[in-house]
């Protein structure tokens, strides 16, 4: 998977726009942190996801799943695009978009918000 494939899937999810994090380029999603490309441009930055969960997914795949030190502590895994599935890349970045997509926006793009 390529960050290009990244950015197509996320720009078919309402709200999300190109912008900067700490002097980068990234994407955010109605204002808030989606995810970035690290220096080395074969890893996404992904938040979102606690410890548990990352451990899980660096135990299941430890050649794409992994965490630095500098995110230990906070609910982020570092994703290798050369090696995930394109599924797994979108399922995390939906996930982002719908923790800081206004709910009420959210209701309406899942079509349970248009009304009579």
């Amino acid at each position: 998977m390529t960050f290009d494939e990244v950015r197509a899937f996320a720009f078919s999810l309402p709200g999300v726009a190109d912008g900067a994090s700490y002097g980068y380029a990234c994407l955010k999603a109605h204002g808030k942190f989606l995810t970035r490309l690290k220096e080395d441009g074969d890893t996404l930055v992904c938040p979102g996801v606690g410890p548990d969960e990352r451990e899980m997914l660096i135990e299941a795949e430890p050649e794409t799943f992994y965490v630095t030190d500098h995110y230990r502590n906070y609910p982020y895994v570092l994703v290798r695009l050369s090696r995930v599935h394109p599924g797994t890349v979108q399922r995390l970045l939906e996930r982002r978009w719908r923790e800081v997509t206004p709910k009420k926006l959210l209701k309406i793009h899942d079509g349970k918000g248009l009304g009579p």
